[in-house]
């Protein structure tokens, strides 16, 4: 008994044009929002699994949390203390970026010949938003 060696099967998908979907923003927040829920559901057990009563003492006041609340409010404030330098980087470079985009060189206005300008307003600056997959999408502000 002896078996082809050169035998091709058809795939599964033979002769069918292959449908690719782009991902879009909702998409994106959908993964995003699912990852928040298990991320909040690990941290509701973190804190349900350490109830023990912890001894707070921070410039003068003194009490006691549960083990879980404290550390996880130790979390929000490493956060915040990285996110508040941070924001205020990226409003100063904003606006070096807005002052340096304003005082480049800027083109001379044509001179007027008392006719009406055309429907199409190519005067307004053209710029380009990166969509999904490197391709570029015109744009009017």
């Amino acid at each position: 008994m002896t078996t082809p060696t050169n035998t091709q099967r058809p795939t599964a998908g033979a002769g069918r044009r292959r449908f690719t979907v782009r991902r879009t923003r909702i998409g994106g927040w959908w993964v995003a929002l699912v990852a928040a829920a298990l991320v909040l559901l690990l941290l509701l057990i973190f804190v349900l699994q350490n109830g023990q009563s912890a001894h707070l003492s921070f410039l003068g006041a003194h009490g006691t949390l549960p083990l879980g609340i404290a550390l996880l409010l130790a979390a929000i404030a490493g956060v915040l203390i990285v996110a508040i330098p941070g924001s205020g980087r990226i409003i100063q470079l904003r606006h070096l970026a807005r002052r340096q985009a304003g005082s480049g060189p800027r083109e001379q206005p044509e001179p007027a010949t008392g006719q009406e300008p055309a429907e199409d307003r190519t005067d307004q600056p053209q710029a380009t938003v990166p969509a999904g997959d490197d391709k570029s999408v015109p744009h009017t502000r």
